[in-house]
């Protein structure tokens, strides 16, 4: 990779899915399956659970409103180095946070003998400011006050530890962390704030807002390979023309009965498809839909029984996820996000995910008319997705903040709103083998302790 002290005011970007931490699949972004959260619920799967609150300002951007809600966190001490260990903050995205997940950023901890907190996105779990989700109520979730939230708590936090040790204006040096959208946050964070943090890791981190984004199905058809794209886009093509003749029994044979809007379903449809490739497990759905195509079998059927049995079955995605009237409903549940993400997606980044003009795999109804409509529906008028105000915010993928580690997975359909090139100085390499997930990691630890150590050396403190 080079001499490491060249690569100081860098952003260092590699191909490769190496952090092995939680983002799932869900209708419009990626989340984590409810089959997932159910097995993560066990205390084995986590480093902590223990609930923490801190009271955190509504609004940053008011002199005026000096309203507060309550935040949760949690913090993980058993490796930390009390003297000088680096804390490490893992963003919570856009799902509920109920704890700190036992995965590699623990081994990481334990290495660098780092603290470990974590803080709940607003809105999301139990850190809503408000007890309804009205269009009215939700005017304070955004990503731009997302990253206060995470400054004003790092702040409060090292001042925290600094009280407990009866120490005065001490730094501990802090990496954060973050994956899928908190991945975008995480760069984001260093971007907007580079005093609080001596670097980031942002995997899979979708920091370019794109209205039209069909390179997402681009992508879904190139990771599928020829033959199975061939029969996905047969299906689709069968699922369009039944939907005109038959909509009441199609519907019912997919259980999606609920689903009365055809784009609804159509979405719920695509989306089945591609938990497969996002999770690395093409075979469950190519094996059986070729293996039918050659048998002359039912492709809908075939399609069908897959949907029911592997993404409604094995994933426990929820059909209802999918249902416009669901995300209406306004009332605050732990557990339910899909209006929430949605409302960010209206908003601020759209990741429209609409099918391209040619060679598509989904229905070419999931078009862009597709994607305003469900917003003015859900959220009524005058809600509309300011991409273009958010790229020139944050930068795209012209981001121009240094120490950020971009990674991302070659057969992820999130990758092409990421950053997947290299700024000079650094090494970017496309990794699909087994072997690359170690090579990553050796240099993904390389930056965090040569930035850690610039850090302790700068002898740098926050403003």
């Amino acid at each position: 990779m080079g001499t490491m002290r060249l690569l100081k005011p860098l952003v260092v970007s590699v191909s490769s899915l190496f952090f092995v931490a939680l983002s799932g699949f869900a209708h419009g972004f990626v989340m984590t399956p409810r089959s997932l959260i159910n097995r993560l619920s066990q205390s084995s799967y986590y480093l902590t659970t223990k609930e923490l609150w801190f009271d955190q300002t509504l609004d940053h951007y008011s002199p005026y409103d000096h309203r507060q809600f309550k935040q949760r966190y949690y913090e993980f001490l058993d490796y930390f180095q009390v003297t000088d260990g680096p804390i490490f903050l893992k963003i919570c995205g856009e799902s509920s946070c109920n704890g700190i997940s036992n995965d590699y950023l623990g081994v990481l901890a334990k290495k660098f003998g780092a603290a470990v907190v974590s803080l709940e996105h607003r809105y999301y779990g139990k850190s809503s400011p408000f007890k309804s989700h009205t269009t009215e109520n939700l005017k304070y979730l955004s990503s731009k006050q997302a990253l206060f939230d995470l400054a004003v708590f790092r702040q409060w936090y090292q001042e925290s530890l600094n009280l407990k040790r009866n120490r005065t204006g001490a730094e501990n040096s802090w990496f954060v962390f973050g994956v899928s959208y908190s991945g975008a946050l995480s760069a984001w964070f260093r971007l907007k704030f580079p005093h609080l943090t001596c670097g980031s890791l942002a995997s899979s981190a979708v920091v370019h807002a794109v209205y039209n984004y069909t390179d997402y199905d681009k992508q879904v058809g190139e990771s599928a390979g020829p033959e199975c794209k061939a029969v996905l886009q047969e299906i689709t093509e069968l699922v369009d023309r039944s939907l005109e003749t038959n909509k009441k029994e199609l519907k019912e044979q997919f259980g999606a009965a609920e689903l009365e809007i055809d784009g609804d379903f159509l979405y719920f449809l695509a989306d089945a498809a591609v938990v497969v490739f996002q999770y690395g497990h093409p075979d469950a759905l190519c094996t059986p839909l070729v293996e039918a195509k050659k048998a002359g079998v039912d492709l809908v059927a075939a399609y069908a029984k897959y949907v029911k049995e592997y993404f409604v079955g094995t994933f426990c995605v929820s059909v209802e996820t999918y249902n416009q009237k669901h995300l209406k409903n306004t009332a605050v549940k732990e557990g339910s996000s899909d209006r929430l993400w949605w409302f960010q997606v209206c908003t601020e980044v759209a990741y429209f995910q609409v099918a391209p003009s040619n060679d598509t795999v989904r229905s070419s109804k999931i078009d862009t008319k597709y994607h305003l409509d469900l917003c003015k529906n859900v959220f009524g008028e005058g809600i509309y997705p300011e991409v273009d105000v958010t790229n020139i915010y944050y930068g795209g993928t012209n981001i121009a903040g240094s120490k950020i580690i971009f990674t991302n997975g070659s057969q992820d359909p999130w990758r092409h709103a990421s950053k997947q090139t290299s700024s000079p100085g650094s090494n970017a390499q496309s990794c699909n083998i087994p072997d690359a997930v170690n090579k990553v990691r050796q240099k993904m630890i390389e930056h965090i302790n040569l930035w850690l150590s610039e850090c302790k050396g700068s002898g740098w403190h926050s403003m």
